[in-house]
C-alpha cells in the first residue's frame, strides 16, 4: 500500500537556522516523537529506532536511513528510510524536504513531500487510518522542529574579516616588537596580547549548533486518541454543511 503526503509547515526561525537543523540528521530525527539515531554507518547511512508506548508496554522498531542528496544552495535534502518490527510489518519512506523563505523576516516554511510504502500487518489498516496517523505525527514533528530551529545558534562575524582588517593596519611608527605583535594578531585572531607582550588565548567563539529536543517515546494511545478526535471532527463538520443551507419552500 502506498501513501503520498505533501505538507507545508511554518517555522518560527530564519532560513539559516532551519537549514542548519534540517541538514543535521541526528538533530532532525530527534524532532520526531520516539525517534533517535543509534548509529552512523558512514557519511550517508544511519541506523535508528522508534520507541512506542502502549499502556505500560514499550515496543521498539528498528530502521535504516540513507541520505540520497543534500543541496545547501537550495536548502533541500532527500532521504530514504526503511523500517520493520517483529510483528511482520514493514514500511519505507522516500522523503524530500526543503526550507523556503517566509513572508516575514525571521520566519520560513518547511516543505516536504513523502511517499510511504507499507506492507504486512501495517498495510491492513489502509490509507483511511495511515493518512490521519501520519498527519498527527508530522504535525508533532513540525512543532518540535520549529522550536528546535529557533534555538540554533548561528556564528557571529567571521574571524577572516577581522584578520583582513588587521592586515591593513599601518605598521609605521611602531617598534619591531610592536610590529610582530600586530602581525601575529592578524594571522592568529584567536589570540590576544597584554601590555607585556605575552600571548593569551581568546575564549572559543559560538558555533551553529542544532538544539536537541530530547525526543520522548511515542505514546500510541495518545496518537490513536488524536486520530479519533480528528476523524470525529471531520465527520461532524461534513454533517453540519447541509444544515447551513436554507430549507427549500
Amino acid at each position: 500500500m502506498e501513501v503520498i503526503l505533501d505538507k507545508r509547515y511554518p517555522v518560527n526561525a530564519s532560513v539559516e537556522q532551519a537549514w542548519a537543523l534540517l541538514s543535521d540528521i541526528r538533530a532532525t530525527a530527534s524532532c520526531m516523537p520516539g525517534a533517535t539515531i543509534t548509529e552512523q554507518v558512514d557519511e550517508t547511512h544511519y541506523k535508528g529506532s522508534v520507541k512506542s508506548k502502549v499502556g505500560p508496554a514499550t515496543m521498539q522498531f528498528g530502521g535504516d536511513i540513507e541520505v540520497l542528496g543534500i543541496d545547501a544552495s537550495k536548502q533541500s535534502i532527500q532521504m530514504l528510510g526503511k523500517g520493520s518490527d517483529k510483528g511482520g510489518s514493514s514500511a519505507s519512506m522516500d522523503l524530500s524536504a526543503r526550507i523556503e523563505q517566509g513572508d516575514e523576516p525571521g520566519h520560513c516554511t518547511l516543505v516536504g513531500q513523502a511517499t510511504i510504502v507499507a506492507s504486512g500487518k501495517l498495510a491492513q489498516f489502509g490509507s483511511r487510518l495511515l493518512v490521519p496517523v501520519s498527519d498527527v505525527l508530522l504535525a508533532q514533528f513540525a512543532k518540535n522542529f520549529s522550536l528546535a530551529a529557533a534555538q540554533v545558534q548561528m556564528p557571529e562575524a567571521s574571524h577572516s574579516s577581522q584578520a583582513t582588517q588587521a592586515n591593513d593596519v599601518s605598521l609605521a611608527g611602531h617598534t619591531t616588537q610592536e610590529n610582530q605583535l600586530i602581525q601575529t594578531s592578524a594571522l592568529h585572531p584567536s589570540t590576544q596580547h597584554d601590555a607585556s607582550g605575552s600571548v593569551k588565548p581568546l575564549p572559543p567563539q559560538p558555533q551553529p549548533v542544532a538544539a536537541q529536543t530530547g525526543a520522548t517515546d511515542l505514546n500510541a494511545l495518545s496518537l490513536i486518541w488524536a486520530v479519533i478526535k480528528s476523524w470525529f471532527a471531520g465527520l461532524f463538520s461534513s454533517r453540519a454543511k447541509p444544515a447551513d443551507r436554507p430549507d427549500k419552500v
